[in-house]
């Protein structure tokens, strides 16, 4: 149980630094390219957004598995 846990801690933080990055990257992006994202009908931080909300469910999902492991392991 307490592998498993440590790798859900992981897991979790990996989520979390790929959307900062990626969200980081596409921010640089949007500075240094700005006429590309002229060209598209929605704005340029929908797509963070997506992966925000996506991100979001996916740290609620592992969140809430870590507590009944947590509460397997007492």
């Amino acid at each position: 149980m307490k592998k498993l846990y440590g790798f859900l801690r992981i897991l979790l933080w990996c989520f979390i630094g790929v959307f900062l990055g990626s969200s980081l990257f596409q921010y640089l992006d949007y500075k240094a390219h700005p006429g590309l994202y002229e060209m598209q009908s929605a704005p340029w931080y929908t797509a963070i957004q997506i992966r925000g909300l996506f991100t979001v469910v996916l740290v609620v999902i592992i969140l809430a598995a870590m507590v009944v492991i947590r509460k397997k392991m007492k």
